[in-house]
């Protein structure tokens, strides 16, 4: 029977011990090779949105602009746009390239503030498109940065949620504008909306 002395238990001891804190170092989320757990993922999600003005702005000018369509449009546009940012998200979990994302997303925000600045309303089908289009953008910019080891799905419900707050909270402030001297605020925003993307177009 082999017997071992006390200094090479107190060895494989030492060895033991480090080979368990490897692991659970290993195992720890946001290392690479792991896996974010649910709530991590949608919680980086949520976040992105807010991550970059860009994304912030053209979602607030949607639910403007949709307040001053009225109609239809206070519906149909908060709703086209997450939905047409996961197809954009889509492709970028396909690792399919799409070209000119970041003007893309720059054009989205200054467009979106001229419309809102000079109140233009058109035909809900065309005000659809417009933001379908840049919704794909941003939906593919969100997708190609999710995180490593994160769950797509529920990344993409983090991103999809904090999309809603935002159109919702640019519904309110332009419903809330009823008055004339709200109204023109309303639109003095949308400028100030077009000069950041703008100054995002000429960077």
């Amino acid at each position: 029977m082999l017997t071992l002395s006390t200094k090479t238990r107190a060895r494989l001891g030492v060895l033991a011990v480090t080979a368990l804190a490897a692991g659970t170092a290993l195992a720890h989320p946001g290392h690479p090779g792991s896996a974010m757990d649910a709530s991590a993922s949608m919680a980086a999600g949520f976040a992105h949105p807010f991550s970059g003005i860009d994304h912030l702005l053209a979602m607030l000018a949607v639910g403007l602009w949709a307040a001053q369509n009225k109609q239809r449009a206070l519906w149909v546009l908060p709703l086209a746009f997450p939905l047409m940012m996961v197809a954009g998200a889509l492709l970028a979990f396909a690792g399919l390239q799409v070209p000119a994302v970041e003007t893309g997303i720059a054009a989205s925000v200054a467009v979106l503030g001229l419309l809102i600045a000079f109140a233009v309303r058109m035909p809900l089908w065309g005000s659809t498109l417009v933001v379908s289009l840049f919704a794909m953008f941003h939906g593919y910019a969100h997708g190609a940065e999710l995180p490593h080891g994160s769950s797509a799905a529920m990344y993409g419900a983090g991103f999809i949620a904090a999309t809603a707050l935002l159109h919702a909270a640019g519904l309110g402030i332009g419903l809330i504008a009823g008055q004339q001297m709200a109204d023109r605020v309303v639109r003095i925003g949308g400028v100030g909306i077009a000069a950041v993307g703008a100054y995002l177009l000429a960077a």
